[in-house]
């Protein structure tokens, strides 16, 4: 099955973009649901199109709120307070994306995505 993301209100339109020029099918939360939705409403409407989620919001990357088992797979992307690394990040992501198409390997995850690295939690 392709990959497809559903990104979070907190998510700019650059790494959608970058998403789509790279084939993949995005879903955005404002299209689907209130932007205000609360988190929990925000991972099901994921579960429900079967996306991985991408946030920005630091609560997703809570394991134990979130555990990755349960879920389809979350991608946290860690700009802590520099919009300016976005690029470099987007650029890890897809290059991980692309080694890894199958949507089964991302289910149960939580992949923390950095400038310099991408972590897996599970």
């Amino acid at each position: 099955m392709p990959l497809a993301f559903f990104l979070d209100q907190c998510v700019p339109a650059s790494p959608g973009r970058r998403l789509q020029d790279a084939g993949y099918t995005i879903f955005r939360l404002a299209d689907y649901m209130a932007i205000n939705s609360p988190d929990r409403a925000v991972i099901a409407k994921a579960q429900e199109l079967d996306a991985i989620l991408v946030s920005l919001n630091g609560d997703f990357a809570d394991i134990v709120a979130y555990p990755p088992a349960q879920y389809g797979g979350i991608i946290a992307l860690q700009v802590r307070n520099h919009p300016e690394a976005l690029p470099k990040l987007l650029s890890r992501l897809i290059g991980y994306l692309e080694a890894n198409k199958d949507r089964d390997i991302h289910r149960g995850k939580l992949i923390l995505v950095e400038p310099h690295r991408i972590r897996i939690r599970r």
